[in-house]
């Protein structure tokens, strides 16, 4: 899975909006939304608020926890623990690029919000490369990364799997094999 994929994935997600227009009830294959009425929130996916936005048919409510004290105490408890902590949103680091770059002005003290973000990112893909070499160091078979988002893994599964392949033939090389014991009949 590469990364165009996880953000389409975290375009499912649902954000509240407040239109500026009327419509019924939609009715789509992944369910209804609506209806849509002038000044009253309603949650729908990210994908169709980003659209209308474009449009100029609403504006979008930022997450609750898409807020400078919050993300400001979800990061110094990043940087205090050693194991990662549970984000806010499965998918807030792709939530956070979309909404900063399609509706940065309905998003207050958006460059603060973009800064945080990028902080607690930094912080995890360290814990997460300091994890993997200890992890191939130690020369562990398995590994438990808990709260690690699905672009967390996606930066590094490439990586680490590759790795741990380059690993592998090389102890498997340095092991002789069975037919190269036994040469006598």
């Amino acid at each position: 899975m590469d990364a165009a994929e996880v953000e389409f994935l975290a375009e499912k997600e649902l954000v509240t909006i407040i239109p500026n227009f009327s419509l019924d009830k939609i009715y789509l294959i992944g369910g209804d939304l609506g209806p849509f009425n002038p000044g009253l929130p309603v949650q729908v996916p990210l994908w169709l608020a980003i659209n209308l936005k474009q449009r100029q048919k609403c504006r979008l409510l930022p997450p609750e926890w898409m807020d400078v004290e919050k993300l400001e105490k979800i990061r110094d408890n990043e940087r205090m623990e050693q194991t990662f902590t549970p984000m806010p949103s499965p998918y807030y680091m792709e939530l956070t690029k979309l909404l900063l770059n399609h509706a940065s002005d309905n998003i207050p003290k958006a460059d603060e919000i973009r800064t945080l973000i990028k902080d607690v990112w930094d912080t995890r893909i360290a814990k997460l490369r300091v994890s993997a070499d200890s992890f191939v160091r130690q020369q562990e078979a398995h590994a438990k990364l808990d709260n690690l988002t699905l672009m967390e893994i996606n930066t590094s599964g490439a990586f680490l799997t590759q790795a741990l392949n380059h690993m592998y033939k090389l102890r498997t090389n340095l092991q002789p094999s069975e037919s190269a014991q036994s040469q006598d009949f």
